[in-house]
């Protein structure tokens, strides 16, 4: 399982799509930053902090085919990168995120 945090507007607008373009950032790097299970609490902690309004997704990785890409990134450590859109049909869970709690503490508990 591989995991995308991204704002809950945007997790609506893909249900409505059927597919996710990514966040600003994504479109800006072209490919969707994902995170693996060892990631996404850190993902969450240096770029959600402070940021409200998330869902995680859930994202079976064997449904992405030749798109998904291991690439070097923070640290020298390898994360997944999707050079296409993200289809919702992929994602096999969504948790959103308590506007109450840091988004990687919601996320380690969700994770536990």
């Amino acid at each position: 399982m591989i995991y995308k945090i991204l704002a809950d507007d945007e997790w609506r607008q893909a249900r409505a799509d059927g597919r996710f373009a990514g966040t600003a950032m994504d479109r800006e790097h072209g490919f969707i930053h994902l995170s693996g299970p060892d990631q996404v609490v850190e993902t969450a902690r240096r770029v959600y902090s402070g940021v409200t309004g998330l869902t995680l997704l859930a994202v079976d990785e064997s449904r992405l085919g030749d798109a998904l890409r291991w690439e070097t990134s923070r640290g020298g450590a390898l994360f997944p990168h999707l050079y296409a859109m993200l289809p919702v049909d992929a994602v096999v869970a969504a948790h959103p995120l308590p506007a109450d709690r840091p988004a990687a503490d919601a996320v380690a508990e969700l994770l536990d």
